[in-house]
């Protein structure tokens, strides 16, 4: 049998290809005042892969978009691989140097940009050089909305599935960042797996409070529009302004970081909801206390864990129905695993150093190992990295934990977080954990600080719920009388916590405060 009848190479805009006739009539995307159904939706993505065309943007050239959760983002999704170019959406909350940096060596040949960015925009083209085409979006009078008018719709068919689709860049914290090269393929079937083991259908509203610049939004942009589901666009996150489109838009879904969601958890507005939500968080472990209180507030909490490297959440703690017999409680501390392979994902490993298997105990410590379709390409221009980062065919997290006898796995570190003192490994997320059951504490983060008698020993920076009190040997009581007294921190520092875009805490920040802290003591 021919070929062309049983083979066609997976990407994930053919989703809109689909739902722009299927759901056609239907409201695709919520973006203040402006709203388009799915048809119109497809064809703004197919005029804006003509306007590209119209630019000279050639097959496989870079187009970097920089803007916040809106209808541009998201139309850039499709209309950039649509013109068969190549992705890179920018972190809002970068300088302008470190914006300089990306765009130079993604080799992006134009920028489109929010009107908000204007001056940011402007100072990127002014530090890579003229060949940089600008163009300003987000405005009905705006160049991006002439550019679509004047253009007709366009697409190039895709020919290679493992040919680059986007590059999404690291946080860079410890030296320049990296380009993380997605394909179309790994793309596809992650956004089927966010799609399926989040329960989208075409009656979902998906409220985005993800950043869309992060992993490609987790895949989101192209899971929600795989579902027929509305994209309900959200420039910046408030946690009024969420709780609001709870109650009031029908919203079913959303995303983010376990520091949104204590935001949340804790905001006057906070109160049970008349109908389930279902929430994915991931970027950093959550706490059993947040996953409890989101129960409490009727929302269905999963946790899901990945890297930019493996498209955003490759592990899925997948939840059975008999735990449900269990108390709240308990729940949690089973939702707090980061969980086995999500359904397009290959089986996860825990591995030695030499890349051998460890013991499926719950107590051995190794490096967090993954394979699959949902593992990068490489890093772009980096072949070093790449050959690091995968050795043998499995790429290496960095991040360390056990593996259960269940088959789940638990992180428990960052492997250069680990707190080694007087020898003895100390896990920063435990003592975390531990000083989250406090009623006081919102949120906490543990890092090394320097010790002449021990080398390191645990520094514990705290942030307080709002009119709640604790003094610092308060929380240090509370967490030697739950652990280990050589685990609990030696000090503890009140304030708010450094986060970056996607809602992660900065501890390579709080690591420069502890040194400083120890060393003045």
């Amino acid at each position: 049998m021919s070929a062309t009848a049983s083979f066609e190479p997976l990407t994930p805009t053919s989703f809109l290809l689909r739902s722009g006739k299927v759901y056609a009539d239907r409201v695709a995307v919520s973006d203040g005042e402006r709203r388009f159904t799915y048809a119109e939706f497809l064809d703004r993505c197919l005029r804006l892969a003509g306007a590209l065309r119209n630019m000279g943007v050639p097959e496989g050239g870079r187009v970097a978009v920089l803007a916040p959760n809106s209808h541009v983002l998201l139309e850039a999704h499709y209309g950039v691989p649509f013109a068969g170019a190549v992705l890179v959406a920018l972190n809002i909350r970068l300088t302008a140097g470190d914006l300089s940096f990306i765009v130079a060596h993604s080799g992006a040949q134009a920028l489109i940009y929010d009107y908000e960015f204007e001056g940011v925009a402007q100072d990127v083209a002014g530090r890579v050089g003229d060949e940089l085409r600008l163009v300003r979006a987000g405005r009905s009078d705006d160049q991006y909305e002439r550019l679509l008018d004047s253009s007709v719709p366009w697409r190039r068919p895709v020919a290679n599935e493992r040919g680059l689709l986007s590059i999404n860049y690291t946080s860079g914290t410890t030296g320049k960042p990296k380009g993380v090269m997605y394909h179309h393929r790994g793309a596809y079937l992650q956004a089927l797996a966010m799609a399926m083991e989040m329960r989208l259908d075409c009656d979902s509203t998906f409220l985005w409070t993800l950043p869309m610049f992060h992993c490609n939004g987790w895949c989101f942009p192209w899971s929600v529009t795989a579902a027929g589901a509305a994209h309900l666009c959200l420039r910046k996150f408030d946690p009024a302004t969420v709780w609001k489109y709870l109650r009031e838009s029908n919203v079913t879904h959303f995303n983010g970081a376990p520091t949104l969601l204590i935001m949340m958890a804790w905001h006057p507005d906070a109160g049970r909801l008349a109908r389930a939500v279902r929430v994915a968080t991931g970027g950093a472990p959550p706490t059993p206390a947040i996953l409890q209180r989101m129960t409490e507030l009727g929302m269905d909490v999963t946790h899901l864990y990945g890297l930019t490297e493996t498209f955003g959440p490759a592990v899925i703690c997948e939840w059975r129905g008999e735990w449900n017999g269990l108390t709240i409680e308990e729940q949690a501390k089973i939702k707090a695993r980061q969980g086995v392979s999500n359904v397009i994902s290959q089986e996860l490993r825990v591995v030695d150093p030499h890349g051998k298997d460890l013991p499926a105990d719950g107590r051995t410590l190794g490096e967090i190992a993954l394979r699959g379709n949902n593992v990068m390409l490489g890093y772009y221009q980096d072949e070093v990295a790449t050959r690091k980062a995968v050795p043998d065919g499995w790429f290496r997290s960095g991040d360390l934990g056990v593996m259960h006898p269940d088959g789940y796995i638990e992180l428990k570190d960052r492997a250069k977080d680990i707190i080694v003192s007087g020898g003895e490994n100390i896990a920063s997320i435990e003592i975390e954990r531990v000083l989250c059951t406090h009623p006081a504490v919102m949120e906490a983060a543990v890092v090394a600080g320097p010790d002449p008698k021990w080398g390191e020993v645990p520094v514990a920076f705290v942030t307080l719920r709002a009119g709640a009190s604790a003094t610092e040997d308060e929380l240090i009581a509370c967490a030697c009388e739950r652990m280990a007294h050589f685990k609990a921190p030696k000090r503890i520092v009140f304030g708010d916590l450094p986060k970056n875009a996607t809602g992660k805490i900065q501890k390579f920040v709080l690591r420069d405060r502890a040194r400083e802290l120890m060393a003045n003591r």
